[in-house]
């Protein structure tokens, strides 16, 4: 069955017209309402002559008019590149460029602030500019390709206009964090984000009874298939635009009787510092965590605050948006572990050679199924030195350039990027390794090891510390080290920073550290 991604809304609004399906800003739309939004604006994109295949830019926060912008831009049968609201304009401008946008969903402000002419003047791609969501300071300054749109909710429900696509087709473009390096566009198709999306629903036990609160940007994959996830199953999604105020996340929870919540480290650090007193938390069955490991003190902790609620430790890249989950009931038992396959996957370890590796070994992960994408938008050379043939003639598999060991009953661990592993005195250190016994020592709110250039190490151990303890000191940070690691791993070097630079999606920026 040719099942797209747009089929997701259009199946749950047959189904649950009357249901709610968004809540957002103080916006609360049923699957009807949402299904006939996006209809009505994909109708408007095939009017201006947006067709299949054509690339259309989301630059919006978090919003009602994010997620119709979505699945309207599917519904028109083109594809949709989702980017963050609070992007500089120069890296819009290389994305928009790269992907050769044909148009631009933007909010009034950015066309306020100039960000829309500019666009329209730098990227030869651009026909047409639509703002949502507000009115222009001075419509009469209008560009002729710039377009309004406000979204309509009515009862009078429109069919979904025909584009031809099948599930070979784009569904969207998502532009990599560039933690590594520039950004790049892995390339979605529909049949990558439909397998993705079933296996997420089958590991967290997703059913229509769930109501999920997101407060991940709609650009960065996790937050991404968080929406995708609850409509496939007719849920309800609480969507925020950021994490900004823990404690109205806190209250959301317990107001909006939330089942699953999605986060990441820097997220759980502040949550666990909140007084969960008084809080009615029955309904909450499950946390997630992804994108970045979550310490194995940080675990510890949120099974003390929530112990009946399950909890879900998952490892993702966007090549492959999933590779493996920790069942709950393995988190206890397994401390430090990331997982094993998500339900279609196939994972395995290899050495520089290509040679597949057993327990206890060390190797890069590479992996196989249905969610390995297609590669990078138009850049064969970076897709090449990612993807290459599988088993099966015809087949791709991913080669992560994340380093992994597994245990004796196929357990995977995390060890470190390959590109991130330390070399001092001759010996590997892996960063999250020295982070994990930091994150244990009283007063440390967040930390990050990389390796900085020495002359008689070769590389010398770093630790950049945010304390939660204004009284934490350099020698008790080294003497709590040296009592758990092994010399070599111990940080010769500690720094003390207000906060640690990160991306949107909650990753430390590791070169901006050395």
């Amino acid at each position: 069955m040719n099942i797209l991604v747009q089929d997701f809304l259009h199946h749950s609004a047959r189904w649950f017209p009357d249901k709610v399906a968004l809540v957002c800003g103080g916006n609360r739309l049923t699957y009807a309402q949402l299904e006939n939004a996006a209809n009505h604006f994909a109708y408007q994109l095939q009017n201006l002559g947006i067709a299949r295949g054509d690339r259309v830019a989301i630059h919006l926060a978090n919003s009602v008019e994010a997620v119709v912008g979505i699945f309207a831009v599917l519904k028109a049968g083109a594809l949709f590149v989702m980017v963050n609201r609070n992007i500089k304009t120069d890296k819009l401008t290389f994305i928009l460029n790269n992907c050769r946008a044909s148009a631009l969903i933007t909010d009034a402000r950015a066309i306020d602030n100039g960000v829309g002419g500019t666009l329209l003047e730098k990227v030869s791609s651009l026909s047409h500019l639509v703002f949502v969501g507000g009115k222009l300071r001075d419509p009469f300054a209008v560009h002729p390709r710039c377009h309004s749109f406000f979204f309509c909710a009515e009862d009078t429900q429109l069919t979904p206009p025909t584009n031809g696509a099948i599930d070979l087709d784009l569904a969207c473009l998502i532009y990599t964090s560039g933690t590594t390096g520039e950004a790049k566009g892995v390339m979605c198709d529909h049949s990558n984000v439909v397998f993705v999306t079933r296996s997420i629903v089958q590991s967290l036990r997703n059913t229509a009874d769930d109501t999920v609160l997101s407060v991940l940007p709609l650009a960065f994959s996790y937050g991404l298939y968080q929406l995708l996830a609850t409509v496939f199953t007719g849920g309800r999604l609480v969507l925020e635009e950021s994490f900004a105020f823990p404690a109205v996340i806190m209250q959301k929870l317990a107001q909006e009787q939330v089942t699953g919540f999605a986060g990441v480290p820097t997220i759980y650090s502040m949550l666990l510092g909140l007084d969960w007193r008084g809080q009615d938390l029955s309904r909450l069955r499950y946390l997630t965590n992804a994108a970045a490991g979550l310490p194995v003190e940080q675990v510890k902790r949120l099974r003390r605050l929530f112990p009946g609620v399950e909890l879900y430790l998952m490892h993702g890249l966007t090549e492959v948006a999933r590779t493996m989950r920790l069942p709950p009931e393995q988190v206890d038992l397994r401390p430090g572990a990331s997982g094993i396959a998500i339900p279609g996957t196939e994972l395995w370890l290899e050495d520089e050679t290509g040679q597949r590796l057993g327990p206890g070994e060390v190797g890069e992960l590479v992996v196989r199924g249905r969610h390995v994408m297609r590669g990078y938008w138009d850049d064969p050379q970076q897709t090449a030195q990612r993807f290459r043939p599988g088993p099966l003639p015809g087949e791709r598999v991913c080669q992560t350039g994340d380093l992994f060991r597994t245990d004796d009953d196929g357990y995977f661990y995390y060890v470190s990027r390959k590109d991130d592993i330390i070399k001092c005195r001759g010996e590997k250190v892996a960063p999250r390794e020295v982070e994990n016994v930091l994150y244990a020592m009283p007063g440390v709110q967040d930390a990050a090891v990389v390796g900085i250039p020495d002359l008689l190490l070769g590389q010398a151990v770093k630790a950049f510390i945010v304390p939660s303890d204004a009284r934490l000191t350099e020698p008790a940070v080294i003497a709590h080290c040296k009592a758990r690691l092994e010399d070599f791993m111990v940080p010769q070097q500690i720094e003390f920073r207000c906060e640690l630079p990160k991306t949107a999606n909650g990753k430390v920026r590791r070169m901006d550290l050395r």
